[in-house]
């Protein structure tokens, strides 16, 4: 038990003369003195001098074999109501000793990191692995001849190497793509390096449906590091397709591969073009996450680190003596030397820092918590698995009130809205009836109307003729009849 855990600390003589042995029973001079103390094992002592000792039975400052006092010790009665000694807790509980405990754990399980490289052949892939891990895990490799055959596809290949640094151990695994932008016709070059991705992801979603997920590894691909070519003017097609296939599935870090044959404005203007046609064409790259309990030193690190990408990297794992006798990695030219571990000449050590030194843990994680459950989402979707998302959702009950209350008023306010659109439709309908109705009366009205005005007018016309005593003119259609008979 560390200091300070408990207000009254264990003493070792007591204020009457009496002492603590190191197992923790205390014996007295005086028994007549009660005070109340702690051993160091926890177990209270009360004012007799007893103490619990380790199998449970008393020893006893002035008693016998039989456990009676000689003198001046509590009765029974008076131990059994005087009241207990209670824990009383100090300064901390003991939770803040949390992250030491998973430091301890980490340092015994050891970590995993997986990171794979693509580019074109001659770009220094392979010397810049083992610049970053400071490691042999490439060989030196034997350029094929003019006539050799260099394989018709992109190939993968894995190397795994176990790395050891103050007593933490990592086990890191590059995957190289060989033969990637190397062809005359680099259609759907990319094609292998998605399937060897979604593979991996594949895996494991299987390793977590199994019944025993106890022992697997992590085989996923952390970190993806995108070599470009030095050209100084754009990124090529290739890059720009390669980069829009694989944004979704891992983490992009692009770098600009031999950057010491260009100069510093060249590679200012081409750094500033690549992100240029980056952002044109939506292509997400890894970005240091920024928390809001960050220390000004750390936010500034990570705007230098933002502010190198795409980094302009130069690999060497050859020590080279410089004119002050120095011994550094790097390139010895005519004009001079390029120190690889020298921010002033390329941004290696940026690339370092966020890759390995400060970030590696957040590119772990935003691998397994977004890059991986994106692509397990649709990988259940498609096989026809759906989840409600309101399940697990935590809510207020104030809150849901509300949301239902909002929903019924929402469905009052719909189905209102459709019985006035149902009311208008039928009174429009009624109306349209009305209409026609009236019409075809005004029409049936008008013909009476018109008859009747004919029928007046021969009237008048007949009235008129009998009183000028002209003989009514015979109606059309009458013959007439003379004989008997008439």
């Amino acid at each position: 038990m560390s200091e300070g855990y408990y207000e009254n600390q264990p003493l070792s003589a007591t204020s009457n003369g009496g002492s603590i042995s190191p197992n923790g029973h205390a014996s007295y001079a005086d028994t007549s003195a009660r005070s109340n103390l702690t051993s160091p094992n926890g177990h209270a002592i009360d004012g007799g001098g007893r103490a619990p000792s380790p199998n449970h039975n008393a020893s006893y400052g002035n008693g016998g074999q039989d456990g009676s006092f000689v003198g001046g010790g509590l009765s029974a009665a008076q131990s059994a109501s005087a009241p207990p000694a209670r824990k009383k807790l100090a300064s901390w509980v003991g939770f803040s000793n949390l992250p030491n405990q998973v430091h301890r754990k980490s340092l015994k399980r050891g970590f995993q990191f997986v990171a794979m490289v693509v580019g074109e052949s001659g770009l220094g892939k392979s010397t810049l692995i083992n610049t970053l891990f400071e490691t042999k895990l490439y060989q030196p490799k034997s350029i094929p001849s003019p006539g050799a055959d260099r394989g018709k596809t992109v190939q993968i290949e894995s190397i795994s190497a176990d790395i050891e640094e103050n007593g933490v151990r990592l086990k890191l695994t590059v995957v190289d793509t060989p033969g990637f932008g190397d062809f005359v016709n680099n259609d759907e070059s990319w094609r292998p390096i998605v399937d060897n991705i979604e593979s991996r992801f594949d895996k494991y979603l299987e390793n977590e449906n199994r019944v025993n997920r106890l022992k697997f590894e992590d085989n996923r691909i952390h970190a993806c590091i995108y070599f470009i070519q030095p050209t100084g003017h754009a990124l090529k097609p290739i890059d720009i397709e390669f980069m829009r296939r694989l944004h979704t599935k891992v983490n992009l870090i692009p770098v600009i591969a031999k950057s010491d044959t260009m100069t510093d404005d060249e590679i200012t203007l081409f750094k500033q073009r690549i992100l240029a046609d980056i952002a044109h064409h939506g292509i997400q790259i890894f970005v240091p996450p920024q928390y809001e309990d960050e220390d000004e030193e750390t936010i500034q690190e990570n705007e230098e680190i933002l502010s190198k990408v795409p980094f302009a990297v130069v690999g060497s794992d050859h020590v080279v003596q410089l004119p002050d006798g120095r011994q550094v990695r790097g390139r010895a030219y005519p004009w001079g030397v390029i120190e690889v571990d020298n921010e002033d000449h390329c941004d290696f050590v940026k690339l370092r820092q966020m890759l390995v030194r400060t970030h590696m843990e957040e590119l772990r994680e935003h691998t397994n918590d977004v890059l991986y459950e994106n692509y397990r989402t649709e990988k259940l979707r498609a096989m026809g698995v759906s989840q409600d998302e309101t399940v697990f959702r935590e809510t207020n009950p104030a809150a849901k009130q509300a949301e239902e209350r909002a929903l019924h008023e929402a469905k009052l306010a719909k189905m209102e809205a459709e019985m006035k659109m149902v009311f208008q439709q039928k009174v429009q309908e009624k109306e349209s009836k009305l209409k026609q109705s009236e019409e075809e009366l005004y029409a049936r009205h008008r013909e009476m109307k018109d008859a009747l005005e004919k029928q007046r007018q021969e009237l008048e016309d007949k009235k008129r003729r009998v009183e000028t005593g002209r003989p009514l003119t015979p109606e059309k259609g009458s013959k007439k009849r003379f004989g008997l008979g008439k």
